[in-house]
């Protein structure tokens, strides 16, 4: 019950009495009925700052009830830590209540690129409440998303883009960033002081864009036209901490609710985007297949002989005017065996691995000098292969323009050259003569086992494996739009979900503790919910987590 004359309501973060002690808490709004017995008051409100109002309530509610996670802990992910001496401002500093709302109404002009139109009529991208499916060309991105969100500011609404990581920077988000200057801020790291006044300052309006990681999807924008997510099949959209929700599914959920649009970009859909697609759940925007068809290049796969250094690499690198070879791990080797003792190759510290990198042997795992764990000498055996020794070998067949690392090195540096990269491909491959990274024709390395008995290249677009992916999703129990839960307790847990209404239940059982995947219908999710909530009381269950990752 609030004290007569309390200035607090939806959102107010609040002292209250429960059993015997002082305990935080929020206020969701009025009570629809006035409980019998004792009320006891509101002891304090410790802030003046609203954290949600009724309609972002609506959409830590679907969290909570999609993910299964109490709504207090929804409430509290969906903030950064509170820091009380930032909400002190002083009066008329940028940031405090009512600042910028005034200029957000003056349609400004709007970066153009001229690209947005390749990819449909805009208007049609940035339909409220309208979920879109778009395939960018390789150096597209990064131009269409400032184009869409400089659209959205001229309209008076706000946008904000979601990256799957933050170091390094993705070309997005720079490209954003510094196409809008002080309208658009970056809500991702720094320390809990500058994380919680850029979120006031959000909340204030001082900011048209906001671009950030996944925390970034509940940002507090007030007037949200545009949810713009850069990659969207990338893992990194994924919370790994309770709950456990999907970037994509909470704004998509979002923009619905709050009449904004909601562009899922990437080269190849996810597999649930791909099913939603072809569904017509979801819109697809692509540009027209003979701009795709230009802007591919040729990418060549090579079968895993010799080091994976075939006679037809070495006549395509030779005749390639720049490449990339991505190799499966760093390095020059991998000890095998010890040649002292000839005991498989084992850190005498921690028992990892021990690789040949920078001229040394050192263990992989904990970086100490590599010992062998049954002698302590330092002579091993190697397996060659890595990414030093190929770059030695490509350094011999052709002296212009390969590059070698593994595929974490060529992403970061696809990223620290805003999206431009030379020719790549998987496993070890190469791609010469365009700065393109879309795989436009894959030529068989081994003709008879990839069905194609002349051999010629065979054209691939990356985003029709959705729908046989998802084919084999569902055939093994698990389809893309059923939610999927891992639930663990007692042994009784399996027949209890199974009576629950999981539509899919794996369990293993392992010195009395039980661990099941659930997958449930999308129908039955409420049921499903208040079934798991009663066996987390009777104890069966103590631990759930929502959409593990499933490949």
């Amino acid at each position: 019950m609030l004290p007569d004359g309390a200035d607090a309501g939806v959102g107010s973060f609040v002292s209250v009495p429960f059993h015997g002690r002082t305990t935080a808490g929020w206020i969701l709004g009025p009570a629809s009925e006035i409980p019998a017995g004792r009320l006891l008051p509101v002891r304090k409100v410790r802030s003046h700052v609203r954290f949600f109002d009724e309609r972002r309530l609506q959409l830590l509610r679907w969290v909570s009830e999609r993910y299964l996670a109490p709504l207090s802990v929804v409430i509290e992910r969906s903030y950064p830590p509170r820091v009380a001496g930032e909400e002190r401002a002083p009066a008329g500093r940028p940031g405090e209540a009512g600042a910028g709302h005034a200029e957000r109404g003056r349609p400004q002009p709007a970066p153009s690129s001229g690209v947005l139109a390749r990819y449909g009529e805009p208007e049609r991208l940035l339909e409220a409440g309208s979920v879109t499916w778009l395939r960018p060309l390789p150096d597209d991105e990064a131009l269409v998303c400032v184009e869409a969100v400089g659209a959205c500011a001229a309209a008076g609404r706000q946008g904000l883009v979601l990256v799957p990581e933050a170091e390094p920077l993705p070309a997005t988000a720079r490209a954003v960033l510094d196409a809008f200057g002080d309208r658009a801020v970056f809500f991702a790291g720094g320390d809990e002081r500058t994380r919680y006044r850029t979120w006031l300052d959000i909340q204030s309006g001082r900011h048209d864009v906001v671009v950030g990681t996944r925390p970034a999807v509940f940002a507090p924008l007030n007037a949200l036209g545009l949810i713009w997510i850069s990659r969207e099949a990338h893992p990194g959209h994924r919370e790994e901490r309770s709950p456990t929700y999907h970037v994509r599914e909470v704004a998509v959920a979002r923009a619905r609710l709050e009449g904004a649009a909601c562009v899922l970009a990437s080269l190849s859909p996810s597999v649930e985007t791909a099913v939603l697609a072809e569904r017509d759940d979801v819109r697809v925007a692509r540009a027209p297949r003979s701009l795709e068809r230009a802007a591919a290049p040729l990418v060549e796969t090579t079968a895993p002989e010799a080091e994976d250094r075939s006679p037809r690499l070495t006549r395509l690198l030779r005749s390639s005017r720049t490449a990339a070879l991505i190799v499966s791990r760093r390095g020059y080797g991998v000890a095998r065996i010890c040649r002292t003792c000839g005991a498989a190759a084992r850190c005498s510290a921690c028992g990892g691995p021990i690789v040949a990198e920078g001229g040394e042997a050192r263990c992989a795992v904990c970086g100490l000098e590599g010992r062998c764990s049954t002698c302590g000498d330092t002579s091993f055996g190697l397996e060659p292969g890595g990414t030093e020794r190929m770059a030695e070998w490509a350094a011999r067949v052709s002296p212009s323009g390969i590059e070698v690392g593994t595929a974490a090195m060529e992403r970061n540096a696809a990223h620290a050259h805003a999206g431009r990269r030379h020719g790549a491909s998987t496993r070890t491959a190469a791609a010469g003569g365009r700065d393109r990274s879309v795989g436009r024709r894959v030529r068989c390395a081994r003709p008879s086992e990839a069905g194609c008995p002349c051999g010629r290249g065979v054209r691939r677009d990356p985003a029709a494996g959705g729908p046989r992916r998802a084919a084999r999703r569902a055939e093994a129990g698990f389809a893309p739009t059923h939610p999927v839960f891992r639930i663990a307790g007692q042994p009784p847990l399996e027949e209890r979900l199974c009576g629950a209404g999981a539509e899919t239940v794996l369990a293993t059982t392992l010195a009395e503790r039980t661990v099941c995947l659930a997958a449930v219908r999308p129908e039955r999710l409420a049921e499903f919910r208040r079934d798991v909530l009663r066996l987390v009381v009777e104890g069966i269950a103590d631990r759930v987590e929502a959409e593990p990752q499933i490949s």
